[in-house]
Parts: structure tokens; sequence; C-alpha cells
């Protein structure tokens, strides 16, 4: 998910133990065929450093860094800051074709306004926050379905034998709440609940189209913001552009080794 727009000077608001990417797993190469990799700004990694371009793609995102570990046939980068499932399905698949083996995808908080609810939790009351929260809410059960399902038709019409992992998002909060600004312990809870939410949702579409789900909330659990040893941007001046996303060990420690484990054997 994306946080964009102009109040992203102060949110930057708009996606088992396991091989990690200094690991064994990490490192080896196979004959894969094509890679694809789709989705919003936890796919393209912001927040994870060395981004450029108008979808701010680093080559420190998971999905890069898979790529640079097991040398794909070929590796389309497609994943975009700001993405929605439609983004995905009207312009993210050209590189997709029989030869892609691999294709990954992280998307769906920009299809329920999440950027709109990180807004008004900082910038409004607590009821205003909880508010949208719930309005959130009700887009994932009520119209989510319908455009992820569209979204992931899509896919496989372009490579109908192709491996599909879809990724979720991390809790953005640790479970006790914690004094973070004006986004109140309520509010916290709150958000954290609703990526779950998200996940469940998100899970749901992916195994009915026989798609595999790699839920990152138990690797992030413990380097959430407030945590010790954080693996998400805290909105502060220095990390305005950046904040609410998986730094550069997110990406490595939290989102590799489940895309890793989820893509299976043959593309381990």
């Amino acid at each position: 998910m994306t946080f964009a727009g102009p109040l992203s000077l102060l949110l930057a608001c708009a996606a088992a133990p396991a091989a990690h990417a200094t690991g064994e797993s990490a490192k080896k190469t196979s004959p894969v065929g094509g890679y694809t990799a789709l989705g919003d700004s936890f796919a393209s990694g912001v927040g994870a450093g060395d981004a450029g371009g108008e979808c701010r793609r680093s080559s420190l995102a998971h999905t890069a860094l898979w790529a640079a570990g097991h040398h794909p046939g070929r590796f389309d980068f497609a994943a975009c800051s700001g993405a929605s499932s439609t983004d995905v399905t009207a312009t993210q698949l050209s590189g997709i074709n029989g030869g892609t083996t691999l294709v990954s995808i992280t998307v769906g908080g920009n299809d329920v306004g999440f950027a709109e609810v990180m807004k008004t939790c900082t910038l409004n009351s607590e009821s205003a926050c909880l508010e949208s929260v719930a309005r959130s809410e009700h887009v994932m059960d009520h119209e989510l379905p319908g455009k992820l399902d569209a979204a992931y038709r899509a896919v496989k019409a372009k490579a109908a034998h192709a491996r599909v992992v879809v990724l979720g998002y991390p809790h953005l909060f640790t479970q006790d709440t914690c004094l973070m600004g004006p986004v109140s312990g309520r509010e916290q809870s709150a958000l954290n609940t609703a990526a779950d939410h998200l996940n469940s949702v998100t899970r749901g579409r992916a195994r009915a189209h026989g798609y595999v789900f790699a839920d990152v909330t138990a690797a992030f659990t413990g380097h959430e913001i407030c945590s010790a040893d954080p693996w998400i941007h805290a909105p502060s001046l220095l990390t305005a552009d950046v904040a609410y996303h998986p730094t550069a060990e997110g990406q490595r420690e939290g989102y590799l080794p489940a895309l890793a484990t989820a893509a299976g054997p043959g593309h381990a």
C-alpha cells in the first residue's frame, strides 16, 4: 500500500522459521523461468532505500532481492508505489508470458483507502479515526474481494501455469500500544485489527484462485513501530516519504523469507 498526498510530509501515508537473505536459501540459484513482481509500494520497496523513478522501485525490495539471489530467466519488476488492484490489471501484466513460472503480488491497501485512514487517524479525533477504519473494513468485505478476483483472474489468464504468491501486510504497531505522536493506543489497536482483516480477505481470495498466501505478520512481530528493533518506519520529518513502510531490514528479514518459502522447492 502507498500513503501518498499532500499530507505525506507527516505520514508518507499511502505489503515458522525460514531462511534469511543472508542464509543459504537466499544465496541459491535455480533454473527457474521468468519471475514477475506485481503490486504496490510494499512490493516495490518504498522505505528500503535506493528507490527511484515514478514507481519508487528499490533494489533492496524483497522482490528484487529474491531475483538477485535466484537468477530467474527474466525478472519483470512491475510493482509500483500507489498501485491498486485495478492498476495491477491495467498496467503491470505486460511482462507476464508463457515463460513466467513465478509471480508475486502484494496489493489491496490502496483499494481500501488506507491512505485516507492514516491521514484521518493522525489529523482528526479518535472517533473520526475509528469511523474511518470502519469504512475501510466495510470496503474490505464488500468491494475488495471482487477487485482482487479480477486481478487474480487476469494474472492466471497471462500465466496459467505459474506459481503465484500473494503476500500480506504486517502490523504497523506493537501489540502493547505505545506513545506514538497523535495516533492513540486505541487507534493503533484498530489499525492492527484492520491489517488482520485485510490479510484475512486477501488470503481467502488468493486461496480461492489456487494461489499461495504468505502472511508476514509473525515475521514482523517484535519489529513494529515502538519495538526495540523496528522494521517499520515511524513517521518523522526525516522519514516523511517512507513512514509506515518496511525498512531495508523489514524487506530482507521479514518479506524475503516469506517469499522464498512460499515460492516452493522449485524456486528455493
